[in-house]
């Protein structure tokens, strides 16, 4: 059973397709020209939206672990990598208006208060709050000060950390995406049927935000009632980067909406009936009746 919310007018519910989400992460290496294929790949799709990933470096790294050393296209340590995967504020502001131009929703997941006020001069229209971020209480009340429409992920958390969550956020503007975080992640570990669970549990809608490699247990997930798709996608999995083999590559990810939308089609209103089309069929095979 799916249930609806509103986000930047446009209504998931039983009546209406799934949303979905392309993540485009950190596939773009810090490069703008590949975050601006990766939207394109996303228009092309039919995406709903894409998603990009905030953070300020400095706080939310500490100073050992950017210190750390890690050869990387950016310099010799972590914290060269990490800087070199940040977009600025001209670069999101080229995002901004290339979304605009594209027509496709964008927003982010922010991992530290500065950069939820950094997003939030573009009036997004969500936030997402990423499985890593889940237990941070500071910053899930700092993002519930926007207002907007928060999606959480729940990977590497449990049922009690996911309520705690759910408390303060409220159930009243919020989509709970079911997720396990690792990259690409084990099919026996997918346990999709935790969405069930979510269903049963919540009242909001519930999503799917998938690691796994191929398509089929993302299909399954809306089958299962995800109202929310999110995959992270890829111009290339063998691309240098952490996530990219965790990605879609962009046949895949037309794919993937081609195959929902067809089993949203297939799946009908639950309502018994002998089709129009069928009756010349019937009048032929069937002796009585």
């Amino acid at each position: 059973m799916k249930r609806e919310i509103k986000i930047a007018d446009t209504l998931i519910g039983d009546d209406h397709p799934c949303f979905i989400i392309a993540e485009l992460g950190i596939n773009h290496n810090g490069d703008l020209n590949i975050a601006k294929k990766l939207i394109d790949a996303a228009v092309l799709a039919g995406c709903n939206a894409v998603k990009f990933q905030k953070r300020t470096v400095n706080v939310v790294y500490s100073v050992e672990e950017l210190k750390k050393p890690r050869d990387n296209p950016f310099g010799p340590t972590n914290g060269d990598l990490k800087d070199g995967l940040e977009f600025d504020q001209s670069m999101y502001e080229e995002i901004d208006l290339y979304c605009k131009e594209k027509e496709i929703i964008w927003f982010a997941s922010c991992w530290d208060e500065d950069s939820v006020d950094f997003i939030e001069k573009y009036d997004p229209p969500c936030y997402k709050i990423s499985s890593a971020s889940l237990t941070d209480e500071h910053l899930i009340r700092y993002i519930c000060k926007t207002d907007k429409p928060i999606i959480i992920s729940t990977g590497m958390s449990s049922m009690k950390q996911i309520q705690q969550a759910v408390d303060i956020i409220g159930e009243d503007n919020l989509i709970i995406m079911h997720c396990t975080s690792t990259y690409p992640s084990n099919i026996k570990e997918l346990n999709l049927k935790v969405i069930e669970t979510f269903l049963k549990k919540f009242k909001c809608p519930i999503g799917y935000s998938g690691h796994e490699v191929g398509l089929m247990t993302t299909l399954a997930a809306t089958v299962l009632g995800a109202s929310i798709i999110e995959r992270h996608i890829t111009l290339d999995r063998a691309m240098w980067g952490s996530d990219q083999a965790a990605s879609v590559e962009i046949h895949g990810i037309i794919r993937l909406i081609k195959d929902i939308r067809s089993v949203e089609m297939a799946m009908g209103d639950g309502i018994k009936i002998i089709y129009d089309s069928e009756v010349p069929v019937m009048k032929k095979l069937r002796r009585i009746g």
